[in-house]
């Protein structure tokens, strides 16, 4: 078990359910998910710049991130529909736990 996880487990949820009078385990919060996100404006011009970001996003999280792309199209900001404008990792479960982000 990760080191938060168990923290979490015997420290943070029994103290929650003590200071809100929870009467089931189930009503404590708890983590789902983490989203790490990266909006890499320079990939408009240059497209080297997206593979930096995609590896030290791979880097930090530990799996491959997702390439987000524009849903529309914005003159001002200089973007065509489709372009790639950033990219994104979801850590579940034990990844999320166990990220080099959380520790």
């Amino acid at each position: 078990m990760a080191r938060l996880q168990q923290h979490y487990r015997e420290k943070v949820a029994p103290e929650l359910t003590a200071k809100f009078g929870y009467t089931s385990p189930m009503q404590v919060p708890r983590l789902t998910k983490i989203t790490l996100n990266m909006g890499v404006s320079e990939a408009v011009a240059d497209k080297k710049v997206m593979d930096h970001a995609v590896s030290d996003l791979t880097k930090i999280a530990g799996q491959k991130p997702v390439v987000t792309k524009s849903k529309k199209a914005i003159a001002g900001f200089k973007i065509r529909e489709g372009q790639a404008i950033g990219c994104m990792v979801t850590l579940r479960g034990v990844q999320m736990y166990e990220s080099s982000i959380v520790s």
